[in-house]
């Protein structure tokens, strides 16, 4: 079991009390504009980048070099359109030194059901990958799939095209060996990541299932690591560092939620970093 340090206090003052160079994964979900206003107070969209990048640029400073800082984070719509803050605090990250890598998709299997009259019901949010440079730790074989059924009848009979690399009939430019799956047990995921929300949402009102952080945590670190979630809320991200022997720091501003963190981890050895 790893280490961990929660930390009780707005992230954009606790975040000093974390080293330079200290943390290899930031895993988090800040408020989405708007929203959670009771618990979070709420930033408005056009306020949202001037709030945020003061966080983000000492997120820039705890993150290693060979990190990773992934944002939880979804666009609202406000007056019948999608608002643009998330586009424009990207653009403004990048500016700030950020690299913007990569862009997941969190798949919602069990996305809430409704009805509204000019879009359909959210089922995705946006994980935005951002590195401090271009060479950073991803171990991918961690989060590798089964290959499925689909290869024992494909890959038994190969026709002569399936032995060399075919390229795509459309002139796209891609092209594949099909062959090169023979024998194959595992396979890379995509940058979609499956995962149903949380049904229990263990007293807070936007937790995540754990397999999400789990996730990434696989892909981008390894055992005696250190992750940081600087809104822990109901601790989520921290308590799958830990299961999975990382070392955990977590921020959180409500007392109500640091309580009910610190009261989950009151059993562990190892209280802090």
């Amino acid at each position: 079991m790893g280490s961990f340090k929660i930390i009780l206090g707005d992230c954009r003052d606790k975040l000093s009390e974390v080293n330079d160079n200290s943390v290899d994964l930031i895993f988090t979900s800040p408020p989405y504009a708007d929203q959670r206003k009771k618990t979070y107070g709420g930033v408005h969209p056009d306020q949202y980048v001037e709030w945020f990048l003061p966080i983000s640029q000492e997120l820039l400073r705890v993150l290693t070099p060979t990190g990773t800082f992934i944002l939880n984070i979804k666009e609202r719509v406000v007056n019948g359109e999608r608002h643009t803050y998330v586009l424009d605090l990207i653009k403004a990250m990048r500016g700030q030194g950020w690299l913007w890598t990569e862009e997941f998709i969190w798949h919602k299997k069990n996305s809430y059901p409704g009805k509204w009259p000019n879009r359909f019901r959210d089922a995705w949010e946006r994980l935005l990958q951002f590195n401090k440079s271009r060479s950073f730790h991803m171990y991918q074989d961690e989060v590798m799939l089964p290959i499925g059924d689909w290869a024992k009848s494909r890959l038994s009979n190969l026709s002569e095209t399936d032995k060399i690399r075919d390229n795509s009939k459309v002139e796209s430019g891609f092209g594949k060996n099909v062959s090169n799956w023979v024998g194959r047990e595992r396979v890379y995921p995509t940058n979609v990541v499956h995962l149903s929300t949380e049904t229990a949402n263990k007293n807070h009102s936007a937790a995540f299932p754990q397999a999400l952080p789990a996730w990434f945590i696989r892909l981008f670190t390894k055992p005696g690591d250190t992750v940081l979630d600087p809104f822990m809320g109901s601790g989520t991200t921290v308590m799958a560092a830990l299961e999975m022997q990382r070392k955990a720091i977590g921020i959180e501003i409500v007392p109500e939620y640091y309580d009910l963190v610190a009261e989950q981890l009151s059993t562990y050895q190892e209280p802090l970093l």
